[in-house]
């Protein structure tokens, strides 16, 4: 009984400084005396950004989530590297826009203009993901701070660890599962996809070369999507060539893009097959019906996403450049 009665203290005792060391490490108030400003800077910046091209949108949202999913949320898909085997040389991150990069370079200037060498390139690119979502009319969340920035940035680290756009809901369950993410979270997350575009060639397949068959259309799509899509990607086109990953509201973040899968107005197989699997079909209909719930829903699963392995003055730095690490 005795004995029992210690491990429950030990568990709850390691329970307790888990929830501290996180607490350290991450807050909302991190740089009330520092830098308190900083949201403001940053928003600014992303506006200004987003006047000139409304691709800094799904650029900076994008980019946001392909760093947290490899070493975590530590601004390490920013790095570049002469030898270009960084994050972003890797095949699945070739395709991220580079306006989503210089959305991030520009706020960080702008930050150190008022606040040198205090805040994080890894928390500017999550205060930057906030305030483009806003800015385009998604929902308003406060973003916990703190993170410091990753040292190590490797495209070997990328393979087989970013949901690929014809997955099916296993793969891509197992991809967000890595990450204790649950199936709302992984709905929630890819209504991400309710703003931005995407080249042809990532879809191409569910058009002319349906499971493999030479000429055939994924029955999925609804046929006037299809034919549309067949217009505006002819087969063969060249590789740089994108539509609108939402047809109808590409730069509002709504929920429009749960409707459209509802209509079989999914552009990508990972996403139609948010529906067309009966096991989230619920989550889909539900987001379709109920903007709040969707927004509800995304606020929680993008806080998780930057909560990712956060780095701290033990493993991490304050980049001053945030494409470089520091010299040492």
């Amino acid at each position: 009984m005795e004995m029992r009665r210690s491990n429950s203290i030990i568990i709850f005792a390691l329970i307790v400084l888990s929830s501290i060391a996180i607490g350290e490490a991450l807050s909302l108030d991190y740089y009330q005396t520092t830098c308190p400003d900083v949201r403001k800077i940053v928003c600014d910046a992303v506006e200004k950004k987003i006047n000139e091209t409304a691709v800094a949108i799904p650029a900076t949202i994008r980019l946001f989530f392909h760093d947290a999913f490899i070493t975590g949320a530590d601004a390490s898909a920013m790095i570049a590297l002469p030898t270009e085997d960084a994050e972003k040389d890797s095949s699945d991150n070739k395709s991220l826009a580079g306006d989503g990069f210089d959305t991030v370079v520009r706020a960080k200037k702008a930050v150190e203009n008022a606040c040198p060498g205090v805040v994080s390139c890894a928390d500017i690119l999550a205060l930057a993901t906030s305030c483009a979502i806003e800015l385009a009319k998604g929902p308003t969340y406060t973003v916990e701070l703190g993170r410091y920035d990753g040292l190590v940035s490797k495209a070997s680290l990328v393979d087989g660890n970013l949901p690929g756009p014809d997955f099916n809901l296993d793969q891509l369950l197992n991809i967000f599962a890595k990450h204790n993410f649950t199936m709302v979270d992984l709905v929630a997350l890819s209504g991400a996809h309710t703003v931005g575009f995407c080249h042809c060639s990532r879809f191409a397949d569910r058009l002319y070369n349906y499971n493999g068959q030479n000429g055939a259309t994924d029955p999925s799509f609804n046929p006037v999507f299809a034919d549309q899509l067949k217009m505006a990607c002819p087969a063969n086109v060249g590789p740089t060539i994108a539509v609108n990953l939402d047809p109808y509201t590409p730069i509002t973040f709504d929920n429009i893009f749960f409707s459209n899968l509802v209509q079989g107005y999914g552009l990508l197989t990972s996403d139609e097959v948010l529906y067309t699997d009966t096991r989230s079909r619920p989550i889909v209909q539900l987001f379709a019906s109920n903007q709040t719930a969707f927004f509800e829903a995304f606020v929680t699963a993008i806080g998780k996403v930057g909560r990712l392995d956060v780095k701290t003055s033990k493993d991490g730095e304050i980049r001053k450049d945030c494409t470089a690490f520091n010299k040492h």
